[in-house]
């Protein structure tokens, strides 16, 4: 199949996926911890909505996708990524509402490793994931209490992660890649709107919420969401769900760094059977951009 892709992909094609990862979680929990903010004052489900929509609304004005002339393949492909993105934001914001944070990660990583199964076709591959899933789950310090609806909500969560696996990577394979990203979050938002709207409804009016949010969907959507994009060009799917077990590796290394909160022996073991599992997956599939690109 033939890529294509836009200026920032070209622009960033040639960065190694593990780079993009970091920088894209980097963001990410930066977004997390504006995010903080407005847990205080709104529901989990209207943070959940104003984080797609102020993503999709930066997107689109930023990529402005109706200059492009878009199939119906394209669409499909951009809603379906879209909504199980939406989605994937709503369900796991509903479940660390009720579950401690670190159940709730390792419950959701029963997406990717899903996906991560189904394209292990080499020896070094299944090591890899084998490794990657013992390492999360030491950083995750897996419990099983807690509320039977945010077991429910962070296996729908985990379901969804999958998707948005599969789905992101049509959208980035298809040529649409960020002006794909930016639609499909503008349907994702009409999607969770009637979960997520009546919860938002205070922040309508209160700029400083509404920027908050602007910052929370520009942190960890945008970012993360856009760097997922230029790896997906490059990567197949499982391939891709593998290098998600640096998350939360960089959670803690972030953590240690700038919060002081020094990892424990399981983490530290955690962090170190992580990297040794991407260190020995096999490469040889992966392929840099070409530097030139479409705009």
């Amino acid at each position: 199949m033939t890529v294509r892709h836009d200026g920032v992909g070209g622009r960033l094609g040639t960065v190694p996926p593990e780079a993009l990862f970091v920088t894209g979680a980097v963001s990410q929990y930066a977004g997390a911890a504006v995010a903080v903010h407005l847990f205080d004052q709104l529901a989990a489900a209207g943070v959940a909505w104003l984080r797609v929509l102020s993503a999709a609304v930066i997107l689109v004005a930023w990529r402005r996708p109706w200059r492009r002339t878009w199939s119906r393949a394209e669409l499909r492909a951009a809603a379906l990524f879209g909504v199980a993105t939406a989605g994937m934001n709503l369900t796991f914001y509903l479940a660390i509402d009720e579950l401690d944070l670190g159940t709730a990660v390792a419950i959701e990583f029963i997406g990717p490793i899903a996906v991560a199964v189904t394209g292990a076709r080499t020896s070094r591959n299944v090591l890899s994931l084998v490794l990657a899933t013992a390492g999360v789950l030491l950083l995750a310090e897996v419990r099983t209490e807690g509320d039977a609806i945010g077991l429910v909500y962070i296996l729908l969560a985990a379901a969804l992660w999958a998707a948005y696996i599969l789905f992101g990577s049509r959208v980035a394979r298809s040529g649409t890649s960020l002006d794909g990203l930016g639609v499909g979050l503008a349907i994702g938002t009409v999607a969770i709107a009637p979960f997520g709207l009546p919860a938002a409804v205070p922040a309508l009016d209160d700029p400083a919420l509404l920027g908050l949010a602007l910052g929370t969907g520009l942190l960890s959507s945008v970012v993360p969401y856009g760097l997922d994009q230029i790896s997906l060009q490059r990567l197949e799917p499982a391939r891709f769900a593998l290098l998600l077990a640096l998350l939360p590796v960089t959670a803690t290394v972030i953590g240690m760094i700038g919060l002081s909160q020094i990892p424990t022996p399981a983490e530290a073991l955690g962090i170190g059977i992580v990297i040794v599992a991407l260190a020995v997956r096999d490469r040889s599939g992966e392929r840099p951009l070409p530097a030139s690109a479409e705009t």
